[in-house]
């Protein structure tokens, strides 16, 4: 079996510096990653565990194809994430959480239709399967809501709905518990494992050192955005 058979992801080398200007006019620069070297095999659930400010959201958009990397490389599915950045997102699926992402002035439902639609499902493709994703995440009921007014934890149900929507090769998973309530936590970590049992991948960035444990194969630890483990 070669590397690209063997592996959803690899890295190599990787490093990411932001660079901004302090009050001053000053250049600061601030490195997110430094030096990155991990591989994923498939069909597993990997852990990525680090304190905040790690570097662990940093990798999961670069692996995405949201961020370059400054130096290094990544490859996703076999694809490089910055000159085959098109394969890579026919591939992946991501939970970024957070208050972008979505149309407050939508429902629920209209969201992941017209993510549905981003994608080129048919209409009533795109119907079947946002009802398969509501009834997953528990958003049935309230799928005819506004978003701006869901709480935070529904939000974030709409994010993990969004993620699985096309059914992908490869999920990044970015600190997906956050903001949901026990029970919809608990939801969602018996899901993971039932993706790896189909053969999917799946990266799971975390600070919950019981999720970790709990969830995944392999956990690789960052620090300063180095891998350590």
């Amino acid at each position: 079996m070669n590397d690209s058979q063997q592996w959803s992801v690899e890295c190599e080398d990787l490093e990411r510096v932001y660079t901004s200007r302090n009050a001053l006019g000053k250049k600061q620069e601030t490195v997110a990653l430094d030096g990155l070297t991990l591989n994923i095999p498939k069909g597993t659930v990997f852990g990525v565990l680090g304190p905040n400010g790690a570097g662990k959201t940093t990798l999961v958009r670069i692996l995405s194809t949201l961020l370059t990397p400054t130096s290094g490389y990544a490859r996703v599915a076999g694809f490089d994430v910055v000159r085959q950045a098109r394969e890579v997102r026919r591939r992946i699926g991501q939970v970024l959480g957070g208050d972008r992402g979505y149309y407050g002035r939508l429902s629920g439902r209209e969201n992941l239709l017209y993510f549905a639609a981003l994608n080129h499902l048919s209409p009533n493709q795109a119907s079947r399967r946002v009802d398969e994703m509501l009834e997953k995440v528990g958003l049935t009921e309230s799928q005819d809501i506004l978003m701006e007014r869901y709480s935070r934890g529904m939000k974030q149900r709409v994010h993990i709905a969004r993620g699985l929507l096309m059914d992908p090769d490869i999920l990044f998973l970015d600190e997906p518990t956050i903001g949901l309530d026990p029970f919809g936590a608990q939801e969602l970590r018996q899901l993971i494992p039932e993706m790896a049992n189909r053969g999917k991948t799946v990266l799971l960035t975390t600070h919950y050192m019981f999720e970790a444990d709990a969830l995944c194969q392999t956990v690789a630890m960052i620090i300063n955005g180095i891998s350590v483990t």
